[in-house]
């Protein structure tokens, strides 16, 4: 079980868009350009978080998208829920049928409360953590890289 990429591509895009609010609208192709992200995905995407009423559209010239919450007020669970990502690490889907519709009980396996359960903690873990930490943690990872670039230039010069 892993996220695949339609939600990781959905958080890096979402965080970009997140650091850029303020600034005005911030168009698909900018966020296409800066993280390596297909357009037409991204098209995709946000149609999806739009629906969600997690961005919102702004059209015509100088157009693009903007947050229609604060990045406080939307989850990573939030994001990825919205562009439809399975959080599901049961062999079953959820549906308790780990042996198959065609075995003869479509019981459960051994182990379907083991994963359920990381199921829960998962959700409860990505709706812990919201689009304003991402921000505030790349900005402060920004910053650090900025300081080791001026002590090293100032190392240079000396």
């Amino acid at each position: 079980m892993r996220l695949t990429t339609k939600g990781r591509f959905a958080v890096t895009a979402m965080i970009d868009l997140a650091l850029r609010q303020g600034k005005g609208p911030v168009t698909l192709s900018g966020i296409s350009q800066r993280q390596a992200i297909s357009l037409s995905y991204l098209e995709q995407l946000f149609g999806k978080l739009r629906r969600h009423e997690i961005v919102e559209s702004i059209r015509g010239p100088g157009g693009g998208y903007s947050l229609a919450r604060r990045a406080d007020k939307v989850t990573v669970a939030d994001i990825i829920i919205a562009v439809d990502e399975p959080l599901d690490a049961t062999q079953c889907g959820g549906k308790e049928n780990c042996h198959g519709a065609d075995a003869a009980s479509g019981a459960r396996c051994m182990t379907h409360e083991l994963w359920a359960t990381l199921n829960e903690k998962m959700v409860d873990y990505l709706d812990s953590v919201s689009l304003q930490d991402l921000v505030d943690q790349q900005k402060q990872k920004n910053a650090e890289q900025n300081v080791v670039v001026l002590h090293r230039n100032h190392a240079a010069l000396g």
